[in-house]
């Protein structure tokens, strides 16, 4: 069992026994490029009689190979790090550009390169690698066997016994410290801690009507938790593992980059202890499995959706989405400016909202959108910024969705979700829309609905880098000329109606008074 010495600059790491004692691990990371610039919360200070710290999985393994923090290494006056030593030369290199060049060999190449020292050992064994090697090679097409190394290994060389390379990956190698390795094996194995699931101040409404949900919580781009709007749903009482197996039978489903049978993706989802989970995210899943489909309805307030008048022309909206605990997405908008809602058939799901003007706390989007930096980890997240959320002014909307409960995302929210135990939900995104009636007189008057949605995705497709942003579809460069021209054609005249009274309401003062033709004033007092 891997067992750290208290450091000043190290977290508490507890793992939870049963009938055993606490074993403590101290926890930091130097600096580097991939992951947060400080692994362990500025904010936290350690006494030496403070029980504090974060816990691990009771089925965590310890390191594989006796891999330590780095801080573990300045209380071990006379120990040398022998990462430096097995790297001879290269040891002037961090360990993310290590294992960066190491990325560009193959299987067999790093097998030859773990036999040269045993700093190489454990770089060549980071699951990483050999994880990529199998989605990038196999699409798919594998059965995971306890660890990636292994799926690898059993999958291009079939005679190769291993059993026996199983019995030897658990070789332990003396004063190797490394900040970087060491936080991928503690991301894949921590628990959450109670306070970050305590925090519940989403507002949560049940049997409410569709127009108090468009007025209250739609209008104002404000999230809410529904419950009892999945009661009538066949999939609540039947998506259970035996059911979807049975059903989807040989089907494949998108799975991060590669597609999986269901079968073989349970499989994984069983045996995978890794820092980000892969997870299965489907939109085509009704096409592929139709009764899955038909044993859902879109719950009565989003079912108006402008996005379908291209008809099978529309981006991808809905998913299936399935994963273990400890899976999830990190912090994203979702696409085109839509809203979404999703609703969960299994288990339960922590989320983290922040309002549009609120950039998440660790996350760094790119100033045209296109790209986000953010943790390499949902778990490295929390650890580094969960914590100074409390003290902000505008604080996130947080809660746990459970099974049966729907949650509203409005667009342009960024959110977080993390799995807390296997679970099955599905989602879908929308543009609302009103058809005729009271209420589109009511929203032409005030425009806010439809101005905000409508207007907002229009603006969105025709940004010039639209082409990198718009997502779900093979057409991005006509999405936007598209969907204008069948708004137009299902709605004459609404878009140039929208916007002329968006720039009314713009005008100061002195523009609504003053005649644009002749320039003199024309007050109606």
């Amino acid at each position: 069992m891997l067992s750290c010495r208290r450091s000043l600059l190290s977290q508490t790491i507890t793992r939870k026994t049963k009938n055993k004692p606490k074993n403590k691990t101290n926890v930091k990371t130097h600096k580097n490029v991939s992951r947060t610039r400080d692994f362990i919360p500025k904010n936290m200070h350690l006494e030496d009689n403070e029980e504090v710290g974060f816990n691990l999985k009771s089925s965590a393994p310890s390191h594989s190979h006796g891999v330590q923090p780095l801080g573990n290494l300045y209380f071990n006056p006379g120990a040398i790090n022998s990462r430096n030593i097995g790297l001879g030369n290269l040891q002037i290199l961090s360990d993310e550009l290590v294992l960066e060049i190491l990325g560009l060999l193959e299987g067999t190449q790093l097998g030859v390169l773990a036999t040269v020292s045993k700093s190489f050992y454990v770089f060549t064994s980071h699951e990483p690698l050999w994880r990529n090697l199998v989605l990038d090679n196999l699409k798919g097409r594998f059965f995971y066997n306890r660890s990636w190394k292994v799926t690898c290994i059993s999958t291009f060389h079939p005679s190769f016994d291993v059993s026996r390379s199983a019995r030897s990956s658990g070789l332990r190698v003396r004063d190797f410290y490394s900040d970087y390795l060491f936080q991928s094996w503690l991301c894949a194995n921590l628990e959450m801690k109670p306070e970050w699931l305590e925090r519940d101040n989403i507002i949560r409404k049940r049997g409410i009507s569709v127009d108090d949900f468009l007025t209250n919580f739609e209008e104002p781009n404000k999230p809410v938790l529904l419950e009892g709007c999945l009661d009538n749903w066949d999939a609540l009482g039947k998506w259970d593992r035996d059911y979807l197996l049975n059903l989807c039978g040989d089907a494949q489903f998108a799975v991060g980059p590669v597609k999986m049978r269901l079968d073989d993706y349970f499989s994984y989802a069983d045996q995978v202890k890794e820092e980000r989970p892969l997870y299965l995210f489907d939109p085509k899943f009704a096409e592929k499995i139709p009764t899955l489909g038909s044993e859902y309805d879109v719950p009565v307030y989003f079912r108006e959706d402008l996005f379908s008048v291209l008809g099978n022309r529309r981006p991808d909206y809905r998913w299936i989405i399935i994963g273990p605990a400890g899976s999830g997405s990190s912090f994203h908008i979702d696409p085109n400016s839509t809203s979404a809602w999703n609703a969960v058939i299994r288990g339960s799901k922590k989320w983290i909202l922040f309002p549009p003007d609120v950039v998440p706390p660790g996350v760094h989007p790119s100033p045209d959108g296109a790209e986000v930096a953010c943790p390499v980890s949902i778990i490295e997240w929390f650890m580094n910024f969960y914590d100074a959320t409390k003290d902000w002014k505008k604080r996130p909307i947080e809660c746990i969705c459970k099974a049966g409960e729907v949650i509203f995302v409005p667009n342009g929210w960024w959110h977080l979700v993390i799995n807390l135990e296997e679970s099955v939900a599905i989602t879908q995104n929308y543009v609302s829309r009103t058809i005729s009636g009271e209420r589109l007189i009511r929203m032409l008057a005030t425009e806010v609905e439809m101005r905000r949605n409508l207007l907002n995705v229009l603006d969105f497709l025709k940004k010039p880098n639209a082409s990198e942003l718009v997502s779900g579809t093979t057409d991005r460069i006509n999405l936007y000329e598209n969907f204008r021209n069948a708004i137009e054609a299902s709605f004459p005249g609404t878009i140039d109606g929208l916007r002329l009274k968006a720039k009314q309401k713009k005008m100061s003062f002195w523009d609504s008074v003053t005649d644009s033709k002749v320039g003199a004033f024309k007050f109606s007092f």
